[in-house]
This record gives C-alpha cells, structure tokens and sequence, in this order.
C-alpha cells in the first residue's frame, strides 16, 4: 500500500525532547515500513526515518531562529500533499484540521488522527464544519464531546519494543513526566509524594503559554525536600528514569485524549498511579498496571501499596496491547476498510 503519513511542523519526527504526536508518527511510520508498505513521510527537514521524506520546512518550527507562526508552513505543506495526492493510496493526516478545507473532495481516501482534546468550543467549531471526514480517535473518551462525526474506530498508540529497558530491582523514588501546565497538576504530584514519604523525579517541559504558572506555582516547590527536578529529557533518559521509578505519578485534571507516558511506564514494568479522568480507565487496568484515584488521599495510600504490583505482568499487557506493530496492524485495517468503503460508494452511484 503507498501511504503517506503527515506529521505537525512544530517538532521533529521524531521530536528531540517533548512531541508525543511527532513521536507518534514516528513510531507508527517506521513500523509501516517494516510490514512493507511503501511510505512517504511529510515532515520537518531535521526529522529522521525509514520511509521516505519529504521535508517541508527546513527544521522543526520551535527550533526556527525565526519563529515563524504555523499557519504559512502548514498551508504550504498541505498544497504540497494535494499536488502529490494522486501517488498515495491513503494520506494520514496528523495536524489537526489544515487538511478539511483542501481535502474534502479527497476524503475517501484520506484519514485523520486527532490528537488533541475536543472538548473546547474552537476544536468544536472547527470539527463541527466537516462532519463527514474520515477521523481516528486516540480513545474513546476523546471523542465523547462529538460524537456525531466521522468515526472510523480508536486506535490506542504503541511504542517500539525495543525502547522496552530492563527492570531495575531496587526502585526508591517516583516519577512526574510530561508538560509543567495547571491541567497535568504537578503541584499534586509534588503533594502526593511528599505525604507519601518518597522522592519525586520530575521531567518536564516548560512552555511558554505555563510560564507563568510554573514560576509563580512550580518553581518555589522544586526547592522542598524530596523533589527534584530534571528539566525535559530524551527519549532514552526518560525510559531510564521510569525503569528506576518505584511509580509514575499522572494526577491529571483534565480529560486527557490518551497520556502516551503512561504506556511509556508500563513499557518499563512501571506502576502507573492516576485520576479518574479522559482515557485512564482504558488504559490502567486498577490493580493491576496501577491504580486509578479519585483524591490525593487515595493516591497515597496506592504509593504505599504499589509494591503489591508485579513488574514482568505490567511488561507482558504492554507487549499484549501497546507495541509499534500492533498500532500500525490496526492502522492498516483502518486503511484497507476506508478505500473499501469508497469502492463501495463508487459502485453504488455508478448503479
């Protein structure tokens, strides 16, 4: 099959630091290539991969000296995929919605995964506008806010086996990982480790957007006893950091679309401790990869009872459910069932 795979301009692919969605497509276009389809890449000029690429902007727009806003690259990039679109099978589209207005008359071969949350007006409003658009939700709790759109299915992301470290026996400390911003509360996960008696590790991201919120909130916490903090790291330190963590510590508030670092915890055999919020209950199974909370207070007393959780079976459910392959298999499925469908409804008008 000719796939062509469009990621964000905003990272690398993969990113070098912080990008879930870059390293999404990433992930999922390298393993298409190894179940041999012939796949392009559209993407930053510093992105590294197996398929073919195409770059469309010289480096990643964060780390562009001149800071141009995404609009103009993005555009430009999506007149460059609808010039090449007769090549492909079924392009993939990561980038949110430049793609509708261009590619509505394209859409039986076409496909969106969204990435983001989809309860906001603007996302709504945007969406809302194309409503037959082929989309692929990250979890089914994404989607709850717009039900009535063009759903083909939820395909849960994957990570490569390999990035899979050994367990570390001697686990004393945990972990906060991901974006320092109200929603994902390190606040609470600096609270919850501290009453719990064991050092926190955090690595994170500082955007721009929270910087105020980590200077006047974050920064005064990070000199407590107990807390250190790492800044944003790469790919093989932060598996490192969660194969040595006793557990990671995701106390979100917010209806998170899909948390790629807790499946990045369980790659490592790490127990995940979360808030009942967005995709957790599809992804945790309590009890068994970690347990899912509703307050602080009970997200304490599961630090003091996560060593009742066995490291090898959380490994063997990620193996089970949240490997590379398994995300593009699905992905293939997903593909093969769109052209299908618009063979289908070729046939019929013909009639």
């Amino acid at each position: 099959m000719r796939i062509a795979q469009v990621a964000p301009l905003t990272e690398s692919v993969p990113p070098k630091t912080y990008g879930g969605t870059e390293r999404i497509v990433s992930y999922l276009t390298d393993a298409l290539v190894d179940l041999g389809h012939e796949v392009t890449l559209y993407a930053s000029g510093d992105s590294v991969t197996r398929a073919m690429l195409k770059a469309c902007h010289p480096c990643a727009l964060r780390a562009d000296a001149e800071q141009p806003g995404p609009d103009m690259p993005h555009q430009r990039m999506m007149r460059r995929v609808l010039n090449d679109a007769d090549a492909y099978d079924v392009i993939h589209f990561h980038v949110g919605w430049f793609e509708f207005p261009l590619f509505a008359p394209l859409a039986h071969k076409c496909l969106t995964t969204l990435h983001g949350r989809l309860d906001v007006p603007s996302a709504q409003e945007r969406l809302s506008q194309y409503p037959s658009f082929p989309l692929v939700s990250i979890s089914n709790a994404q989607r709850l806010p717009l039900p009535h759109l063009a759903w083909q299915g939820t395909i849960y992301h994957g990570l490569p086996q390999e990035l899979m470290p050994e367990p570390v026996a001697e686990r004393d400390y945990v972990v906060f990982l991901g974006r320092i911003s109200p929603e994902k509360r390190p606040d609470l996960a600096i609270d919850i480790a501290r009453r719990a008696g064991i050092l926190i590790k955090i690595a994170a991201k500082v955007d721009r957007a929270d910087l105020e919120y980590h200077e006047a909130v974050i920064r005064p916490l990070l000199d407590l006893p107990g807390v250190e903090f790492l800044g944003e790291l790469g790919e093989h330190d932060k598996m490192t950091l969660l194969a040595g963590a006793k557990a990671l510590l995701f106390p979100i508030d917010w209806p998170e679309p899909f948390g790629l670092v807790m499946i990045e915890a369980m790659a490592c055999g790490t127990p995940v401790i979360a808030f009942r919020r967005g995709s957790v209950p599809e992804l945790i199974t309590d009890g068994v990869t970690g347990f899912i909370v509703g307050t602080a207070s009970e997200a304490v007393e599961s630090v003091n009872q996560i060593d009742r959780l066995d490291v090898r079976h959380i490994r063997d459910i990620f193996r089970q459910r949240f490997t590379a392959e398994r995300m593009a298999q699905d992905h293939v499925y997903q593909y093969r069932a769109l052209l299908a469908a618009g063979v289908s409804a070729e046939g019929t008008a013909a009639d």
